[in-house]
């Protein structure tokens, strides 16, 4: 497997491992303010799941930069009871699979995995909080980068994928130069013209980024 991005990942993976040593398994961990900010983001990204009548049948999930495995605790309390499923966690930092092992042991419905994508296909992929920490890569880097991984989601996932940015509709007095903010129009259009007619923009939920779902199914 060729990693194009390899520059990218080592830092990105070395930053998150950092905040996962400082704060813990926790939301500070993955450089989120709090676990209700956390939720809601993954109350977006979950619509993609939840709309498709998981109840019913079993679904698969692969979580690209699944931190510590927060998503699949928020699976576990809130997705419909009786939901069967398969989840594959997917992050760069070590240290972030090893707290996802432990955590989880228990379950044999969750596999993680140490690396930049999947080893199988699965029904939906998720990323919630990958392409925010550009630190010292350049815009047209970053972008380049969020295209490639949005191609990679998109290779791996049958039914759809969906992920979320910082939007460039924020304050600008709260514009950090480590963090990417991202053009949500930029990001709709191009998800309509490459990978599905099926495209929704959430940019209702009063943080300052937004949530792209790709159905293709």
């Amino acid at each position: 497997m060729i990693d194009r991005n390899s520059q990218i990942h080592s830092s990105v993976a070395k930053y998150y491992s950092q905040k996962l040593r400082d704060h813990g398994a926790t939301a500070k961990g993955v450089d989120w303010k709090d676990q209700q900010g956390q939720y809601l983001r993954f109350a977006q990204l979950a619509k993609l799941i939840t709309d498709s009548g998981i109840s019913q049948k079993p679904v698969s999930i692969a979580d690209f930069g699944c931190g510590y495995g927060a998503f699949l605790g928020y699976m576990r309390r809130n997705f419909p009871e009786g939901t069967r499923y398969e989840f594959l966690g997917i992050d760069l930092s070590e240290d972030m699979i090893e707290a996802c092992r432990t955590q989880w042991s228990e379950d044999t419905d969750a596999r993680f995995l140490v690396g930049h994508e999947p080893d199988i296909e699965t029904d939906f992929a998720i990323a919630s909080g990958i392409f925010n920490v550009s630190l010292e890569t350049t815009e047209d880097e970053w972008l380049a980068y969020i295209l490639n991984t949005l191609q990679t989601m998109s290779r791996f996932a049958r039914k759809g994928f969906a992920f979320n940015c910082l939007t460039s509709y924020s304050d600008e007095d709260k514009k950090a130069k480590h963090l990417y903010y991202a053009d949500p129009c930029y990001f709709f259009d191009y998800c309509k013209r490459n990978f599905s007619r099926n495209v929704t923009l959430l940019h209702d939920y009063n943080l300052y980024e937004f949530t792209i779902l790709v159905r293709k199914l």
